[in-house]
């Protein structure tokens, strides 16, 4: 077993589709069940999602999650909110050539905009959601530690970063004495791709053993996103991806559903255990209240080190 950090991880609720594919009120549901069955943390972005909005930009989930603390009073005080900033266009329909990117003054401008659409002073965690080359990793860093030091941003994480930006930035917050990046948000389920094979959807970076040996050693938080792939350990007509047709995806999808028959439970609640056995936060995205609530009795099935064993000798 690869435990990544001694923090209890929790499953958070991704609120990518909120306010577009998911309309507001059955967002509301979903968002009051989380909460009724002791969840705490969601999970946004400022540009979510702007492939499925008619504008042509995000902050549609940012909106919705902003009308919902407004029409609950005190609830503000029972979640924490992560968002992120680096993707949200700033012409519509035009990504990536228009995305905000990760300058000091887009990374300023994107936290302003998104705790005006969230109604809040601060967030919790505050991603930077992908990699941005053209600006210098210093300037990056100093923009994030900044709104750390106004708090503005609680903690500061790296989504869909190699694990040597993520080194090296944390190196330059040492330098400039400001707060370093303290979580990793990557791709990562039970299910893997063949090996060295490309993903078909754009700027996602799967979990590596240098992002495991980081957060090992550093001490950070690790989230994965499409911790159930889509619904597809599930759901028969969302079938993987091509590119996880291999002999190794045939075997782990046999003990899978040897060890849910054995405990109980639904494929997708022993896929998000056993995420957490090893110290991964799985973001599971949810667009109706019985999603929020099988999801989260995951956390009551407890995968024993023979389950883990199983799984390793299967992928």
């Amino acid at each position: 077993m690869v435990r990544v950090n001694t923090t209890e991880p929790q499953i958070i609720l991704g609120t990518m589709d909120f306010g577009t594919r998911v309309a507001p009120d059955r967002a509301f549901a979903v968002l009051d069940s989380f909460v009724a069955c002791g969840g705490a943390w969601l999970d946004t972005a400022n540009c979510y999602s702007f492939w499925t909005d008619p504008a042509g930009v995000g902050g549609a989930s940012e909106r919705t999650l902003g009308s919902w603390l407004r029409a609950r009073p005190g609830v503000r005080d029972a979640v924490r909110i992560a968002t992120k900033v680096r993707q949200n266009p700033l012409v519509p329909h035009a990504w990536p050539e228009s995305a905000e990117g990760l300058s000091a003054d887009a990374v300023r401008t994107g936290a302003e905009e998104s705790l005006r659409r969230l109604g809040v002073d601060h967030v919790d965690l505050l991603w930077a959601h992908a990699e941005d080359r053209t600006v210098p990793l210093e300037e990056t860093v100093g923009a994030f530690g900044e709104l750390v030091a106004k708090g503005t941003a609680r903690r500061i994480g790296a989504a869909n970063h190699a694990a040597w930006r993520v080194e090296r930035a944390r190196s330059l917050a040492r330098e400039q004495g400001v707060e370093p990046w303290t979580a990793l948000q990557v791709r990562h389920s039970l299910a893997q791709p063949r090996p060295s094979t490309p993903v078909a959807e754009s700027g996602h970076r799967m979990l590596t053993e240098e992002d495991l040996d980081l957060a090992r050693s550093e001490g950070l938080a690790v989230w994965s996103y499409s911790s159930l792939l889509w619904g597809s350990y599930v759901r028969a007509d969302k079938p993987l991806p091509l590119t996880y047709d291999h002999p190794g995806t045939t075997r782990v999808l046999a003990v899978l559903d040897d060890v849910a028959t054995e405990l109980e439970a639904t494929r997708n609640q022993v896929v998000l255990a056993w995420l957490m056995r090893q110290g991964i936060a799985p973001i599971v995205g949810a667009s109706r209240v019985e999603h929020v609530e099988e999801a989260l009795a995951a956390r009551d099935v407890r995968l024993g080190d023979e389950h883990l064993r199983r799984f390793a000798e299967a992928r």
